[in-house]
């Protein structure tokens, strides 16, 4: 029996992609702005913990979105793209999700070896690591840097799906809008 492949993705896929393009985003925003506070002010603190807890919940929900890719169906891009672009669109997803679970994970293990608690809505999740203030600025290091790489991976996304919109006329963009269009 033949599948019917929808023009686009399902419903559950489509939020969860837009739902973390918005959390991301407000994890760059605390991180970018903390700084115009004075340091041990509320308003730091306060973004600081905001930073904490939308990087977890990114991390809560890349699961969900890797579930919904595996069980739904990916739409066909129409026209079909070189092979080329096919390889290049994958790897842009891998490379996506690695960011989504690593940062996250990445800066869980930071503030466990800080010997700091980690705040999520409410709660305190354990320490993935003994205390170690060392291994901690190594961490942080590589989070701040994989930080960096991210705001490129991310406009390289929107680029692409921009380019694939306006220059190539395909329904690479349209599979993933929240509207019919």
């Amino acid at each position: 029996m033949i599948q019917a492949f929808s023009k686009r993705y399902s419903a559950a896929s489509i939020g969860l992609h837009w739902l973390m393009l918005v959390l991301i985003v407000a994890v760059y925003v605390c991180m970018d702005i903390d700084d115009f506070f004075p340091k041990g002010s509320a308003a730091h603190d306060g973004l600081k913990t905001w930073h904490y807890m939308l990087g977890l919940s990114v991390f809560a929900l890349v699961w969900l979105r890797l579930l919904a890719r595996l069980v739904g169906s990916t739409p066909p891009i129409a026209p079909e793209p070189p092979r080329w672009q096919a390889l290049a669109g994958e790897a842009m997803h891998v490379a996506l999700y690695v960011f989504m679970i690593g940062m996250p994970l990445l800066g869980w293990l930071t503030l466990s070896a800080q010997g700091k608690p980690i705040p999520f809505f409410g709660l305190t999740l354990p320490d993935l690591l003994s205390e170690d203030k060392g291994l901690a600025k190594q961490i942080k290091n590589i989070h701040e840097t994989i930080a960096t790489i991210g705001y490129f991976l991310i406009g390289l996304h929107a680029a692409a799906a921009l380019f694939h919109h306006y220059i190539q006329r395909d329904n690479t963009l349209r599979r993933m809008l929240p509207l019919k269009g």
